[in-house]
Order: C-alpha cells, then structure tokens, then sequence
C-alpha cells in the first residue's frame, strides 16, 4: 500500500529538521511535510552508483543507508532541503547533476553543485557542524557522511 503512512519516529525526524531549516526560507512555499517519507534500504546502497552515499533524495522521499535510529539529524536535514528544492525546482534540480564532472573522477561538478552547496550551507546555518568543505575529510565536522570520499 503506497504511500503508507509516518511512523512517529519518521515524522519526528522530519518535523525537527523542517523546524532548523524552516526560518532559512530558502522557497516561498514551505516544504509539504505530509508527503515526505523516510525510508532505510541498506540494499539500495549496495549498488554502485548508491555506494558513495549514506543518503538519497528522490522526489518526497529520503532513502538511508542505515536505520532511522541511527543517522544524525544534519543528514536528515541535508536531505530535506533536497525534498525542498525538488518541489520548487525540480527539473533544474535533476538537470544540475547531469553534469560530465558529476561522473568522473574528481567529482567537482558534485561537489559544486548549487543545490549540494544549499543544502550544505542549511545544515552549517542550523546546527552545531561548521560549513563542510572538501578538505574537511568528507564529514560534517565530525558527524556522519552525507557523501563518501572517493
């Protein structure tokens, strides 16, 4: 049955990271809490393309490598400001990670992307983990990885 409904747990971690973001206003609609989904598929990130991430957007729904339970609030933030951008700008949002250096091996084009560096700059803005660069080691400021390093 699709979609199936928030657990309380799911729904928590939404609401917390809608509250740090939310003030940002970073789109003139907020995001519409009432679709998003979180889901754990440890399978998901076994393929290769998945593997470098411990999360993934796709339209309203954040896909974890892990448990709910055990991912920190800023990668579910990240997330969310993606589940943001999606809904105020998705064809431009997709069309930014197609990209030729998104693919290859120095990962730029990634890196740089205007919608990672948002959703970077949200978690910075709202939380305790500084702004991540790319010689912080892959982290945010000690907290777990939204990307992996290659």
């Amino acid at each position: 049955m699709w979609p199936r409904r928030q657990s309380q747990a799911e729904r928590a971690a939404i609401v917390r990271s809608w509250k740090r973001i939310e003030p940002l206003a970073l789109y003139p609609r907020p995001v519409d809490l009432t679709r998003v989904r979180i889901l754990s598929t440890p399978w998901l990130f076994r393929i290769p393309w998945f593997r470098r991430f411990d999360g993934y957007t796709i339209w309203s729904t954040i896909v974890l490598r892990q448990r709910l339970d055990q991912v920190d609030d800023e990668l579910i933030t990240h997330e969310l400001v993606h589940v943001w951008q999606g809904q105020h700008d998705w064809l431009r949002l997709w069309i930014s990670y197609l990209k030729p250096s998104t693919f290859c091996g120095d990962r730029s084009g990634y890196w740089e992307n205007r919608y990672e560096r948002e959703a970077r700059s949200a978690v910075a803005q709202t939380g305790d983990a500084p702004e991540m660069t790319p010689s912080a080691g892959g982290a945010y400021g000690g907290v777990r990885r939204h990307i992996r390093r290659w």
